[in-house]
């Protein structure tokens, strides 16, 4: 199951490591601005919507997967759920101020750039919660279209005839590319909440890595999601 996720969460390692290196390096104050600094009106629109994508939308698709395994889609509530939870108890316990508060605070000469509509949090910031969502909700989508990769160049029938080598590479570029998109629409969710001056560096960072930690360690509970009942609808699976 981990050679259909190895690019996205080699990437997410690749992203860890070149936030902490920035986190070392670069004021806390700085580094935010910085990153969030450059905004359009096109940036805007898009990252006021897009960033509500990890609220709801997993749970859409985690109602469309039932119709197609429902162990999948008991996996997407249950890694949103859970990490949902985690991510809760840490911002409790850190209690840490967002951006708006923290800035009101230690630079005062310092107005961020905030988009209009959008209602602005002030405290617990760590980590970011729906950056979790992003990373939780993509990873999994990971494995589904895996998944289904793998189905297409060999279907699991009873006596299911060998892939080409021509069909496994195929499959290998389309894995891979399908992999990299993901990531790249994971870390726009995670990168929205440091756009929208809601969430630091260090926030977006702990919630990848919270929703990646999360989602593998529900990873070998996927043979049980398949033996619960729960009606698969259109399914005879």
């Amino acid at each position: 199951m981990l050679r259909r996720s190895y690019i996205f969460l080699s990437l997410t390692i690749l992203f860890l490591l070149l936030a902490g290196g920035a986190l070392c390096f670069i004021p806390k104050g700085e580094l935010h601005l910085l990153l969030c600094d450059h905004h359009t009106a096109a940036g805007d629109f898009f990252f006021r919507y897009y960033t509500v994508v990890g609220e709801w939308v997993p749970y859409v698709i985690a109602v469309l997967l039932l119709l197609y395994r429902k162990e999948w889609g008991l996996m997407v509530v249950a890694g949103i759920v859970l990490s949902g939870l985690t991510t809760q108890v840490l911002k409790h316990i850190v209690d840490a101020p967002r951006p708006l508060t923290w800035f009101a605070a230690a630079m005062p000469d310092v107005t961020l750039p905030l988009v209009d509509g959008v209602r602005m949090s002030q405290f617990y910031s760590f980590p970011s919660g729906h950056t979790t969502s992003f990373f939780a909700l993509f990873l999994i989508l990971c494995w589904v279209a895996g998944e289904a990769l793998d189905n297409r160049i060999a279907p699991p029938t009873p006596a299911p005839a060998p892939a080409t080598p021509s069909a496994k590479r195929r499959v290998a570029w389309c894995s891979a590319l399908v992999q990299v998109v993901f990531f790249a629409l994971a870390l726009l969710g995670g990168y929205s909440r440091i756009y929208l001056s809601q969430h630091f560096l260090l926030d977006v960072a702990a919630g990848a890595l919270v929703g990646v930690l999360i989602t593998l360690a529900l990873l070998p509970l996927l043979p049980l999601f398949s033996k619960l009942p729960v009606k698969r609808f259109c399914s005879n699976k």
